[in-house]
């Protein structure tokens, strides 16, 4: 049922958004350039890389040594815009054609985050990840990563289609208001690996290791 679903609201938004997808491809061509999309690839169902899909808000802007620019140097006026109405995300909707992907579940995050999950987080790969979820409509990229992650784990085992259609309500409602949208998601929250990586070190340094 819950594929079913997601893949005649993809079709059906996919149509509704059409011209609107058009209109911001153009604007990035025009005003950031080639390419319009951005890719990356991402862990999905049963761990499954796939390439996720978001329209591209930041430059290629790299220092003297040939390193990109921090996201906040980087992220333009128009992908401000586009970030704050959630515009970025809506090529994922070709995600969620193809299978790869749900209207709602945990957000598919980095590819090498997957060893400093703990048994109860990998939970997360036993569903297709999602456009929104319970961690999105609660605090997004303002929660920290315990929290966060055991909320993705926490619907995983409550899924219902009644709680989908809950979380799909409650994020239109946050877009509309532009609730919890973090600009520069790189500060506001460590990355996971950074996060665990640093005390898993310091763990072992302690033990002599």
């Amino acid at each position: 049922m819950k594929r079913i679903f997601d893949f005649v609201a993809a079709v059906t938004l996919l149509i509704v958004f059409g011209p609107v997808m058009i209109a911001v491809a153009l604007l990035i061509y025009w005003k950031i350039g080639a390419p319009v999309l951005f890719r990356q690839m991402r862990p999905g169902l049963h761990m499954k890389p796939f390439w996720i899909y978001k329209f591209r808000t930041m430059t290629e802007q790299r220092d003297s040594r040939g390193e990109l620019l921090p996201d906040e140097a980087r992220l333009t006026r128009l992908g401000l815009f586009l970030r704050r109405l959630s515009l970025d995300e809506l090529p994922q909707l070709f995600n969620v054609l193809l299978g790869e992907m749900s209207l709602v579940g945990p957000r598919p995050l980095l590819m090498r985050y997957i060893p400093y999950f703990t048994e109860r987080e990998k939970s997360r790969f036993s569903i297709r990840p999602g456009i929104t979820g319970l961690a999105q409509i609660s605090g997004r990229n303002q929660l920290p990563w315990s929290i966060r992650l055991e909320m993705d784990a926490d619907y995983v085992e409550r899924w219902s289609f009644a709680l989908d259609m809950e979380i799909l309500a409650k994020s239109l409602l946050k877009v509309c208001r532009r609730e919890n949208v973090a600009d520069y998601p790189s500060l506001e929250l460590q990355d996971l690996d950074i996060e665990r990586g640093g005390s898993r070190h310091a763990a072992k340094t302690a033990n002599g290791a």
